[in-house]
């Protein structure tokens, strides 16, 4: 797995990026790239969640410890924390709505980054009541970058550490170039995702209205027609209405039930 070359990220004390260091940066970013991409298929959202996470503590410096956020159902939502702590952290935030991961989701800044440099110093008044849960649970510094490429997907980076003031400008610009590619990389999982759940979809009908048109001497619109009308009156999707009918079918019981589309 990738981790920075020190002498390649430290910089020269003044926050100026060198050429050196810029190539390095590129050069980390296309490898991580290549492994979140290669690891496994892309439509596997969930795999590529925790390779982002994974590789982000692994690359920024001064990272100790890491997580994703995603809303679900109104609430946020921690994902492949590095350890049980952090997912209490996060945890922490969505109940009391409010931390840094919650300001990269709902709020965050053109840069889509959120810094709280020292929880046991300015940020405790920013962030009056889970800044001392963080010095609590060991941590003092935490960036938070908005992972949306699309608007739909709701979701940040959280990478925690336990030193503070522990994000130099590099480490900052590192986060959120890796928070920008981390994005395309969701964006294209979430929309493979979704294209899969099409085509399976399709495919499921499909199949339903093979089983009608030969059981009932129907054309393709019949068929489909019979599907539609037994969604509207069981009132399910009807995704649902062809999975029951394949699965009667296949199980040898829908024989009897079938007759009432």
């Amino acid at each position: 797995m990738l981790r920075p070359v020190p002498s390649a990220l430290d910089g020269d004390g003044d926050g100026t990026m060198q050429p050196q260091q810029n190539e390095q940066l590129v050069v980390a970013l296309r490898q991580t790239a290549r492994e979140l991409a290669g690891r496994r298929s892309i439509r596997d959202l969930e795999e590529t969640l925790r390779q982002i996470v994974v590789s982000a503590v692994q690359t920024v410096p001064g990272v100790d410890a890491g997580s994703i956020s995603m809303t679900q159902d109104g609430r946020v939502e921690t994902r492949h924390p590095t350890s049980a702590e952090i997912g209490k952290l996060d945890q922490v935030q969505s109940e009391l709505h409010e931390g840094p991961c919650i300001d990269a989701i709902e709020e965050p800044p053109p840069s889509g980054l959120v810094v709280a440099h020292d929880f046991a110093g300015a940020d405790a008044e920013r962030w009056p009541r889970f800044a001392p849960r963080a010095v609590e649970a060991g941590f003092r510094a935490l960036m938070s970058t908005q992972l949306s490429a699309d608007g739909r997907m709701r979701a940040a980076l959280n990478l925690y550490s336990a030193t503070p003031d522990a994000f130099d400008d590099d480490a900052r610009t590192m986060a959120g170039l890796f928070g920008v590619q981390a994005s395309l990389l969701l964006y294209g999982s979430s929309t493979a995702t979704n294209l899969q759940r099409a085509v399976d979809s399709r495919d499921l009908i499909g199949q339903a209205k093979g089983i009608l048109m030969e059981r009932f001497k129907v054309d393709d619109d019949a068929a489909f027609q019979m599907l539609v009308r037994s969604s509207q009156e069981t009132n399910m999707k009807l995704t649902a209405v062809a999975q029951w009918l394949a699965t009667s079918v296949a199980t040898g019981q829908g024989t009897g039930d079938a007759q009432g589309l």
